[in-house]
């Protein structure tokens, strides 16, 4: 199985490569994301580690049963050969009804097949008023004419 694009990135495979890795959290279907990642994916996420896809996948299930109403934008940052950063922010509620958004680094490393092998992360978050959201999407897919991070001064 490959999962294009495929490395080494040129500019336009890696933002496409960013594009399809944003559409896929934002369904918020983890065994469906999971499988963009190689079956002994390494994973660093705040103060989680995943040593496989099956971690990864139990972790993502974890995160979307408490951050409700998830939303995400993912921007590249920097790629070379085989690797890509990224930054992004998302939004969620918790079970209580507060409002946050998250905002982070992360740094990816490609097998030959477009899997991710590793994936670090590093995320802050603050609490914002329901009123200060600005991803109002409809639960899914970011709609191509909906700003990115810069266009929203993120």
């Amino acid at each position: 199985m490959t999962r294009p694009p495929l490395p080494p990135f040129t500019r336009e495979s890696a933002v496409e490569k960013v594009r399809l890795a944003e559409d896929g959290w934002n369904s918020r279907d983890a065994a469906k994301v999971a499988l963009a990642y190689t079956p002994d994916t390494r994973w660093r996420n705040r103060v989680d580690f995943a040593e496989n896809r099956d971690q990864a996948q139990a972790f993502l299930t974890r995160k979307w049963k408490t951050e409700l109403d998830y939303r995400l934008i993912k921007e590249l940052w920097a790629f070379t050969g085989n690797r890509i950063a990224v930054r992004y922010a998302y939004e969620y509620r918790n079970d209580s009804g507060q409002w946050f958004r998250a905002y982070g680094n992360e740094n990816w490393e490609f097998a030959e097949d477009g899997l991710m092998a590793h994936r670090h992360a590093s995320i802050n978050e603050m609490p914002i008023r329901e009123e200060d959201r600005k991803f109002r999407w409809p639960l899914g897919r970011r709609p191509d004419d909906h700003p990115g991070l810069s266009d929203l001064g993120l």
